[in-house]
């Protein structure tokens, strides 16, 4: 336990001196927010959707959540590059104790970041229906984490340079969030987008708080949201763990 901690402190450390870091990561969230929430707006409600910036705070949420723990995934290139990551795995420590560590690190960094955006939304405009709608959706925020950021570690474990680890966040990530129905409405699509849409776990996630926001646009139940949150976590943190096991100096 103490050396889950102390890889969960270091992250922490790590993001709380890179001011920049935050301020650069709160950028592309407030970007979407600004110029679809208020540009979209008017056309979104002509449509008889209702008010877009109360559809689309949860899915910018979302999108910090995803963004900053799938690339926390990149600091084991930046440990392996720098010698950090071989002193960690020679330590008289599990490689699963290590990798839980860094994986709870990238996690909390995460829904920090989701929690300044909804700061962010909530000063734009948005307005949950009641107070208690707020943990909830904090608790469908941490799944998302914990989810997104084993994938990060799985894919880090496997790679051996940077080049290699943008180029597949490129193909993978964008396509998760664009697929996920953060920008638009799950309902009315057709056949193939429908069944692609609801193979992205990051549709449940998004769909969840949107459920817990009470918006009239959740497309699935909330007890299929967590359900398939939680079994599609266990999935990415066993093969991230395993992933990490394998990695070799």
């Amino acid at each position: 336990m103490n050396a889950i901690y102390a890889l969960w402190l270091r992250s922490l450390k790590l993001y709380v001196r890179s001011r920049a870091q935050i301020i650069a990561s709160l950028g592309q969230p407030m970007l979407y927010l600004l110029v679809l929430g208020f540009g979209l707006g008017p056309v979104f409600q002509r449509a008889g959707n209702g008010n877009y910036l109360q559809f689309i705070a949860p899915g910018i949420i979302g999108m910090s959540v995803l963004f900053t723990s799938v690339f926390s995934g990149l600091g084991i290139l930046w440990d392996r590059q720098f010698g950090f990551l071989k002193e960690t795995l020679v330590a008289p420590v599990s490689r699963l104790q290590i990798m839980i560590g860094r994986t709870l690190g990238g996690a909390t960094i995460a829904v920090a970041q989701g929690l300044m955006v909804m700061i962010i939304c909530l000063i734009a405009g948005f307005r949950p229906p009641n107070l208690l709608s707020i943990p909830i959706a904090i608790g469908f925020m941490v799944l998302i984490a914990i989810l997104f950021s084993a994938l990060g570690v799985a894919i880090g474990s496997s790679l051996q340079d940077m080049q290699g680890f943008q180029l597949i966040m490129n193909f993978m990530v964008l396509p998760i969030y664009f697929l996920s129905g953060a920008l638009f409405p799950l309902k009315g699509l057709n056949v193939i987008l429908k069944w692609v849409t609801r193979i992205d776990p990051l549709a449940y996630g998004i769909d969840g708080m949107r459920n817990v926001f009470g918006s009239a646009n959740a497309a699935f139940n909330p007890s299929l949201d967590l359900l398939v949150l939680v079994v599609v976590g266990i999935v990415l943190l066993i093969v991230g763990a395993r992933q990490f096991a394998k990695i070799e100096i």
